[in-house]
């Protein structure tokens, strides 16, 4: 693992997940989207998130979020838009098969044994996402990640998605800490950018050996997968 930047901070006590793309592959669903249009399942998983993370920003910035929807609600507005975009025949049934499928998205395999280390060496564990409620839970109980999270924390309670500093304070209040004593762990390089700009230490998880965000600021720590955390926490 790389580290990214030196810096003059506490010793944490809490880490934070992203959810989708961290610790749920938002692009297993694009195996679903083969078979169902074979040839254009990569396409339609890729677009599909693109536009569903420009919604969360849309529905943010724009009248101070009075078009605010829940995560499900934009979820299936950029599936659909995608499906236009590739000129493909969304039709009811396949629509509910895509979104059963973001229901259950296939979990990296080494969330368990990390959540389990580091229940072990006594650090609070959670969940800090966009998704609303209803799918965190149901993504958390269909990865068999019960008993491993003290916290699961959606920006639902302030109607406003991340990368707004609002959505990132649930954090501290969820756990009493300062952001400087909570590790925040994404592999999205903005939202990772974005918790840095906010007081958290950071991993981010480079999964796909892209490049980081080119605005001046790296995070934390730089890793490849989730068990890159436990180098914030050395075993005694």
């Amino acid at each position: 693992m790389e580290k990214s930047r030196a810096t003059a901070t506490s010793q944490p006590q809490a880490v934070l997940f992203d959810a989708y793309g961290t610790l749920f592959d938002v692009y297993s669903v694009g195996l679903v989207a083969e078979q169902l249009f074979p040839g254009q399942g990569q396409a339609l998983s890729l677009l599909w998130r693109d536009k569903q993370i420009e919604y969360t920003r849309l529905v943010t910035t724009s009248n101070h979020g009075a078009h605010y929807q829940p995560f499900w609600q934009l979820t299936q507005a950029g599936l659909r838009y995608a499906c236009k975009r590739l000129q493909l025949k969304l039709t009811p049934e396949i629509e509910l098969q895509l979104m059963n499928q973001y229901r259950h998205l296939s979990a990296f395999p080494e969330n368990r044994d990390v959540l389990q280390a580091l229940k072990a060496r006594g650090i609070a564990t959670g969940i800090l996402s966009n998704g609303d409620p209803e799918m965190l839970g149901i993504a958390v109980r269909s990865a068999g990640l019960e008993g491993l999270l003290d916290h699961v924390i959606s920006v639902d309670a302030v109607r406003k998605y991340k990368t707004h500093p609002e959505a990132y304070a649930l954090g501290e209040q969820a756990t009493g800490l300062r952001a400087a004593q909570i590790v925040f762990v994404s592999s999205n390089s903005w939202d990772a950018l974005a918790a840095t700009w906010y007081g958290f230490q950071t991993l981010w998880v480079n999964r796909y050996a892209l490049p980081f965000e080119e605005l001046g600021t790296q995070p934390t720590r730089t890793g490849h997968t989730l068990n890159d955390v436990l180098a914030f926490f050395p075993a005694e």
